[in-house]
């Protein structure tokens, strides 16, 4: 069993950053790929990032690519998403989840833990 605490949202301005930070209990931690996720008021959850368990091999999805950055050190047990030049199409709730394999994915179906979400705001 894995669980996972994101931290790190809150409200910015538009081309401001945030990072977040999720903190995952359990000693497999180092063994899971991670996943970043969204969810928009009204709209599906979708993929934002992805990261291997090694952080060899890193994913994003268009809208975010060269605006943010996945991370993990494995010795904290935690993942980060360093969000830049934030726009106001990035409001949402972000998720943090854990992939029982070693290899990322960019489909939410393929992750079995996840964290409650934390809510990032980005004004005009």
């Amino acid at each position: 069993q894995v669980q996972l605490v994101e931290s790190g949202g809150g409200l910015v301005q538009a081309g401001g950053s945030l990072r977040l930070s999720c903190a995952a209990s359990g000693r497999t931690f180092s063994s899971y790929a991670m996943g970043w996720f969204r969810q928009a008021p009204g709209k599906e959850r979708e993929f934002v990032a992805a990261i291997s368990w090694s952080g060899g091999d890193i994913y994003y999805s268009d809208s975010v690519k060269g605006r943010f950055t996945i991370s993990r050190d494995n010795a904290k047990n935690t993942v980060y998403l360093q969000m830049n030049s934030l726009k106001p199409e990035d409001t949402a709730v972000y998720y943090c989840a854990a992939r029982g394999t070693y290899y990322p994915s960019l489909y939410e179906y393929d992750y079995v833990y996840w964290g409650q979400g934390t809510q990032v705001t980005v004004s005009s």
